[in-house]
């Protein structure tokens, strides 16, 4: 039998507020996202791609419609079966690195498998392996004021794998970035999707990153008005 698609939204909405002051942030959007595939979501501010962001992630909940995450129905689940879900099946990445200041890459990046309760030995194995595949292992003793916005996030891309999630969630990941930094993180991305069949969905609003995508997803007040294939890096 073939595997289900990873994520699977049908006819989604999410409304704030009631009566004349309620906003349609998402307005019956459907989207399916396969296993190993790298989407890019775009469009301008207030067109939903944030709320749609934080449905898949399971960090909001949609106000109508069915949202399967392997399979398994997401409505259906309590909050504490939706943080389970997080924790193990999905990696976070942020614009703003969101690390702990005075604790070193490593810990950081161990800390999702604190919340699992996994053993110091094991976390701390797990952690270098994941630094070492950003090309950070050397760094591992230094805390964030000791590296540069690029290290950081590769950090923070080393902590969103380092519980082997079936999907990562990348929010504006090169926001805070320079072009050159920017481009050696997609170049990153790129390859843990291609080499190492990670899938990844991308909220960006600059359309040279969103080029090392596959999948372009346009965002219009609360809809998808495109869901096409990138032109990919010259």
């Amino acid at each position: 039998m073939a595997e289900p698609p990873v994520i699977v939204l049908e006819r989604i909405s999410r409304v704030y507020g009631t009566g004349e002051i309620a906003v349609r942030a998402l307005d019956g959007i459907d989207l399916t996202v396969r296993a190993g595939e790298f989407i890019a979501i775009m469009g301008p501010s207030g067109s939903g791609k944030s709320t749609a962001m934080n449905v898949i992630g399971c960090l909001d909940t949609p106000s109508s419609g069915n949202y399967r995450f392997m399979g398994v129905e997401v409505a259906g689940l309590t909050r504490d079966q939706r943080a389970l879900l997080r924790r193990h099946y999905i990696g976070f990445v942020f614009q703003g690195y969101n690390l702990l200041p005075r604790t070193s890459a490593l810990q950081n990046v161990e800390l999702p498998l604190i919340y699992r309760g996994r053993g110091r030995a094991e976390r701390q194995k797990a952690a270098l392996e994941a630094l070492a595949r950003v090309g950070l292992e050397s760094r591992a003793a230094h805390d964030p004021g000791r590296l540069s916005g690029g290290q950081q996030q590769r950090v923070a891309i080393a902590r969103a794998l380092v519980g082997a999630p079936k999907i990562m969630l990348a929010d504006e990941p090169t926001g805070n970035l320079d072009t050159r930094t920017s481009v050696e993180i997609m170049e990153m991305l790129r390859g843990l999707n291609r080499e190492g069949g990670l899938t990844i969905v991308m909220v960006t609003h600059e359309p040279d990153m969103a080029r090392y995508a596959d999948r372009l997803i346009w965002m219009v007040d609360g809809r998808i008005a495109r869901d096409e294939p990138t032109p990919g890096i010259a």
